[in-house]
């Protein structure tokens, strides 16, 4: 018999599977992303419950079976509630899952994805904090980490400001992404910059973003 597992991750996905149970996507710091099964999870007095809700982040202990891994044990250090009740909030949270999971991969580390995912988190919690402004950082430094970040575009005349503000995103450690502002003028090109990254190497439509815009709209 396999020894169980524990690994560090955030809950990416969660679907009910027959009448009791969920699949999960869990993307993990030592394994990537990877399938787990929490059964009895959808029963009232399931310890598991609140442990496989999306954002959940936390330490999992898992036995590995032959296609999947299944769900022994969840010590949540945090749900991130504080968006959970703000529908802008939500939205963004939402929108950095489906990017996490279109980036990562099975049985590879993702210590650097997970970090980034699990900081912006933490930074949509901050109200002091512009989410335009997270959302452009969370966009480009996804990027850098798939190694795939184009850097600023050389047929556009963008401000020294927000070609500081790029290389800040590009270089800076990941646990001090979150420590500055901008102007409503560089976010404005920011987001220009993002959205032509985004539209040129991005082959999917995420769901909450759509839901995002209608609701900035």
């Amino acid at each position: 018999m396999q020894d169980l597992i524990t690994v560090q991750g955030m809950v990416l996905q969660a679907s009910p599977v027959g009448e009791y149970d969920k699949r999960v996507v869990l993307l993990s710091k030592e394994r990537g992303k990877i399938t787990v099964f929490a059964r009895g999870s959808r029963r009232m007095n399931s310890r598991f419950m609140a442990a496989v809700n999306p954002i959940a982040y936390g330490s999992f202990q898992l036995f590995e079976g032959r296609t999947a891994y299944n769900l022994m044990n969840a010590d949540i250090s945090n749900y991130f509630e504080g968006l959970r009740n703000d529908l802008e909030k939500t939205c963004y949270a939402s929108y950095f899952l489906e990017v996490a999971d279109y980036y990562s991969r099975e049985n590879l580390e993702s210590g650097d994805l997970l970090g980034l995912l699990y900081l912006s988190m933490r930074a949509l919690e901050n109200d002091k904090l512009d989410n335009r402004l997270i959302k452009c950082v969370f966009e480009m430094r996804s990027m850098v980490i798939d190694g795939e970040f184009p850097g600023v575009p050389q047929n556009k005349n963008y401000s020294d400001s927000a070609r500081y503000a790029v290389d800040f995103i590009v270089k800076t450690p990941v646990e001090k992404l979150y420590t500055f502002g901008v102007t409503k003028e560089v976010l404005a090109e920011l987001e220009e910059m993002a959205k032509r990254h985004t539209e040129m190497l991005w082959d999917r439509k995420f769901k909450s973003l759509d839901i995002l815009k209608a609701i900035r709209s």
